[in-house]
């Protein structure tokens, strides 16, 4: 499982548990880690291709379409999606599926806490999280056509004035890189250690 399959291609389920977690590809390590330290072995996990990370209006059809097949297979899904960029038009067909979904406008907020997330009221933070780090390129530079035009760097970015590294490991390489991320942008730089955050109890939570 490497990181350009799981932006691409996603992760197929292997079949094993009674509940099956259909999630962002930009997730997949931590869904796992939280399974493997809680020993949750009824969750199974298939997910989607990261990239839609960048297309919100092609998450609702996708995720609509990965629930009927493999409603069948499955005592119960949860999908591991906030509303991501949305704007309720997933909720809304999780509500119409019947199916359950993460509370919170998007990961960064999970990742934090939605409590902690929402009173921080921050309008010039520009999030990472460790998978967005790894992947900084083919999901921020390279779409934005940085590279090639960078001049465009301020225009994007000039409401912006820092880069939020959320960590969910404890990494000094990925630190180095998140800080040369923001190096690239023009940004002052934070490291929060936030671990798993909400994510973790709402798995947990799963039976």
């Amino acid at each position: 499982m490497d990181d350009a399959t799981l932006t691409r291609d996603g992760l197929a389920p292997d079949g094993g548990g009674r509940i099956l977690l259909i999630a962002c590809g930009a997730l997949a390590r931590e869904i796992l880690a939280i399974k493997s330290a809680n020993g949750l072995d009824h969750l199974d996990l298939q997910c989607l291709p990261a990239i839609l990370h960048n297309h919100p209006e092609r998450i609702v059809p996708a995720v609509r379409k990965a629930v009927q097949t493999y409603r069948d297979e499955y005592a119960d899904i949860f999908v591991v999606y906030a509303d991501c960029g949305t704007g309720g038009q997933l909720k809304a067909a999780c509500d119409d599926l019947d199916v359950k979904m993460v509370a919170g406008p998007h990961c960064y907020s999970f990742f934090e806490g939605s409590d902690r997330f929402a009173a921080r009221e921050e309008m010039t933070a520009f999030y990472l999280t460790d998978f967005l780090v790894r992947q900084f390129d083919a999901f921020v530079w390279e779409p934005l056509g940085l590279g090639r035009h960078p001049a465009l760097r301020d225009m994007y970015f000039a409401n912006y004035e820092t880069l939020v590294y959320q960590a969910q490991t404890d990494d000094p390489a990925l630190t180095e890189k998140a800080r040369t991320c923001a190096e690239r942008l023009g940004l002052r730089f934070e490291r929060r250690f936030t671990g798993y955050g909400d994510l973790e109890p709402a798995l947990a939570a799963l039976r």
